[in-house]
């Protein structure tokens, strides 16, 4: 029984947001301009700033400041891992409000291209996993509605680029 309990600690919730741009554009600003984005998700989204390393780099650290749920939050992450040719990026959070609830906390990027369909545009797919302090903690589903509004605030940003 002892197993089920720590079993039911972890989670992983998953969502894909169509967007009608490319695939590399998405993956670039989270790689190379995340202090970007808060010009264009600017309710959700209030700063990033890299502590240490170099933007667009595997091992740097980059802070957030950002608003869920209608409180203001920060996120200490480290880029733990960039594949340019999926266009994908994995944070791991190592400080912030999410510690609180959380021991772990991971957020993988995926942007694919439409263009194999015939279509313009990409469909981003974000991964969270996880693992609760204890079960009480409910799942991060407003989190991950979150993360698919940042990605569809940033959409018309990245069609005028």
């Amino acid at each position: 029984m002892e197993t089920a309990v720590e079993e039911s600690l972890y989670g992983k919730l998953e969502t894909d947001v169509e967007i009608k741009a490319s695939a590399s554009k998405f993956h670039d600003i989270f790689k190379h301009r995340p202090h970007h984005i808060s010009n264009h998700s600017t309710d959700k989204i209030k700063g990033v700033d890299i502590h240490e390393g170099e933007w667009g780099t595997v091992g740097s650290v980059i802070f957030w400041n950002y608003v869920h749920d209608g409180k203001e939050c920060v996120a200490k992450e480290i880029v733990e891992a960039i594949d340019d040719e999926k266009n994908l990026i994995t944070f791991r959070v190592i400080e912030g409000d999410l510690m609180e609830h959380f021991k772990s906390f991971k957020l993988t990027i995926q942007a694919n291209c439409k263009s194999d369909k015939g279509e313009e545009g990409c469909t981003v797919h974000w991964t969270l996993e996880y693992e609760k302090h204890h079960g009480e903690i409910i799942d991060p589903h407003t989190l991950l509605q979150f993360v698919a509004d940042v990605s569809k605030d940033l959409e018309s940003h990245l069609l005028e680029d």
